[in-house]
């Protein structure tokens, strides 16, 4: 698998393209990003667990996005018997579940190796009686938060293109993991720009928020008017996968799944 190398505007290209995706069926993306609300607000009513769950299905929730995005850019209607399509393969499956499985121990290997060195002033948090220091451990809290922010950036790396690698073209996972790494190393600016984009549209979507509660808006009706929106803005994010992944390695696509 060969990666093309793209100029930095690449970046915001991506998230236009993702909205022009989105315009083309706004109720089927807008469907999808509820229901992947769903699941992760579900995951966090089961402590731990959850999570882990969460995490481990984030390729075949990343695969069954990536699926849907051909089909809108084909012209094909997303029906609701399509979502689940690209998982009646067996074999494909069971990549995933893998590919998932390793996901989560990564994350889990990094936020070990983040804790680690922190670990004495994360304890200075507990004081003598066995008391927890709230203001004591947000303060500890900062360095792992940072180093495992640092190492998070490379597990993005290594899983980004992975799922559409083993499920659209059958790579072993180790190979999908390299050239999934390969791949945004050579466009590491062009992720750098649009990492920066979304973070000032999430911030721009926070600030409308709070300048709506500052006319006096009670904040349950803020939080109405505001759901629709970073529903919308989730749907246009995952639409915005595709046009990334097509544009590094083509629209090849010798799966028909």
């Amino acid at each position: 698998m060969q990666a093309a190398i793209l100029p930095i505007t690449s970046g915001w290209t991506w998230i236009q393209d993702g909205f022009k995706l989105f315009k083309r069926q706004p109720m089927a993306m807008f469907f999808w990003s509820l229901m992947t609300g769903f699941l992760i607000t579900v995951s966090y009513l089961i402590p731990l667990f959850g999570q882990m769950a969460l995490i481990a299905g984030t390729p075949i929730l990343t695969f069954i996005t990536l699926c849907a995005c051909r089909h809108v850019a084909a012209g094909r209607p997303m029906l609701l018997t399509m979502w689940l399509e690209p998982l009646r393969d067996r074999e494909t499956r069971r990549r995933l579940f893998g590919l998932g499985l390793a996901y989560l121990a990564f994350c889990m290997m990094g936020g070990f190796l983040a804790t680690l060195p922190f670990m004495d002033s994360l304890m200075t948090a507990i004081n003598p009686d066995g008391v927890l220091d709230e203001r004591a451990l947000l303060a500890a809290m900062r360095g792992p938060l940072i180093t495992f922010g640092l190492l998070y950036v490379v597990i993005s790396a290594l899983f980004w293109h992975a799922p559409a690698l083993i499920g659209w073209h059958k790579i072993r996972m180790r190979q999908a993991l390299f050239f999934s790494m390969v791949a945004c190393w050579r466009n590491k600016l062009p992720f750098l720009a649009y990492g920066a984009s979304w973070a000032a549209i999430f911030f721009a979507v926070q600030m409308a928020g709070d300048f709506i509660s500052a006319m006096g808006i009670a904040p349950g009706t803020v939080q109405i008017l505001l759901t629709p929106v970073n529903i919308i803005v989730a749907a246009v994010l995952y639409c915005s996968f595709y046009p990334a992944y097509v544009s590094v390695f083509g629209a090849n696509h010798p799966s028909d799944q």
